[in-house]
């Protein structure tokens, strides 16, 4: 069995992975947060079923296209394998932007906080295996 196929370590590398997205997500909010008719996006959270991933639908596969060639190619979010979601914001400018920058913060900081725990559970899961293999953990 290799190491990738570990249910714990597998599960922790899905959620490291949504965690750097979500930061990258939560970073375009906030530098779009003058942006007129801009509404801050965030992913949904992973869920971990039993079954194995399902290949991806139509819906997922969807790409921005360029209508003109003076528009700017869009980056989106069709690279990415997380769903993203937007919420309803109570406050909303004059020039259509919803982002609230310190709800942006806050939601960058627990996703730090969430990052930092699934990067110690990932150590902490790789050194009990190094433990039952007879090595020594630094």
């Amino acid at each position: 069995m290799a190491i990738t196929d570990i249910p714990i370590l597998s599960m922790l590398r899905t959620r490291l992975e949504w965690a750097q997205e979500r930061q990258r997500v939560l970073a375009e909010n906030v530098a779009n947060s003058d942006t007129a008719d801009y509404r801050a996006r965030d992913l949904a959270p992973p869920k971990f079923e039993a079954q194995p991933k399902l290949a991806p639908t139509a819906a997922s596969t969807v790409s921005l296209s360029r209508t003109e060639g003076g528009h700017i190619t869009g980056l989106g979010l069709s690279g990415t394998q997380f769903r993203t979601e937007t919420k309803g914001n109570y406050e909303v400018r004059p020039t259509g932007n919803a982002v609230n920058i310190e709800d942006e913060m806050m939601k960058v900081a627990a996703n730090q906080m969430d990052y930092q725990a699934a990067t110690a559970l990932y150590t902490r899961s790789l050194n009990l295996i190094k433990t039952a293999l007879g090595r020594r953990c630094a």
